[in-house]
């Protein structure tokens, strides 16, 4: 049985695994890690997972990320994962994905005109400029969606989703580097989001909130793609800079 089919968190089973790796040599100090290709067929999990993984390993100093090169080995380490890094942010937005998607579909056929009216207000205070206001606003968005259900299970739920983002180490290192998605991008998804609650169509505010999430994930995922690609020119620029110094 392979390490990601045994019980605990996913991301947790293949930090544990190839910490297990690192620590027996079969990937020694400088060594590189297999691809993410090949790690997510050998756990047979997402990217997305494979990625939190390498975050996790990354925020434990035994890794790091290099530019165009892959992930290398800077530590051996018999020590667990660290428990205190909890969920990752990929974790969280995929089950939001799951929950949040059927949560919208019930909304759209329990949602009355003063709860309509309530995101219509949410969805104008997005566009704002003020970052904190604009995720204030997007928060209670979803978690509007959720109290139109009438279920105070499922409104827990959702609002502990959305604190889980920042209460969890890892998850709130990811988010930190993704910053916002963009105001743009943001109002059309909302709005997509709000016209399908408006028409009292649950397919369409399934489908809407999914591909709003989807569209989430996909962000996380460029965000740490490229986030080796920005050390590695901050690197550049500081040799480069200590270099003109010496030469002056």
């Amino acid at each position: 049985m392979q390490a990601a089919e045994r019980g605990g968190k996913l991301y947790r089973r293949i930090v544990q695994a190839i910490l297990t790796d690192i620590s027996n040599g079969i990937y020694p100090v400088g060594s590189r890690l297999p691809a993410e290709r090949d790690l997510t067929e050998r756990f047979k999990v997402s990217r997305p997972t494979i990625r939190e993984a390498m975050i996790a390993l990354e925020m434990q100093g035994l890794v790091e990320a290099r530019k165009g090169s892959g992930v290398f080995v800077l530590a051996s380490s018999n020590v667990e994962v660290d428990e205190a890094l909890d969920i990752g942010a990929f974790e969280i937005t995929e089950a939001r994905r799951l929950l949040e998607g059927e949560v919208a579909a019930v909304a759209a056929t329990e949602i009355d005109e003063a709860q309509l009216a309530e995101l219509r207000s949410l969805l104008a205070e997005m566009a704002v400029e003020d970052s904190v206001v604009a995720e204030k606003a997007d928060r209670r968005f979803h978690i509007a969606i959720a109290e139109a259900t009438g279920n105070a299970v499922i409104i827990a739920a959702v609002t502990d989703f959305w604190d889980m983002r920042f209460r969890s180490p890892l998850a709130r290192e990811v988010l930190l580097k993704a910053g916002s998605l963009g105001t743009e991008n943001r109002m059309a998804e909302h709005g997509r989001i709000l016209r399908a609650l408006e028409a009292r169509s649950p397919v369409d505010a399934r489908n809407a909130m999914r591909d709003h999430l989807t569209r989430v994930i996909d962000h996380l995922l460029d965000v740490t793609e490229t986030e080796a690609v920005e050390r590695a020119r901050a690197e550049t620029d500081q040799r480069r800079r200590a270099l003109a110094r010496r030469t002056v």
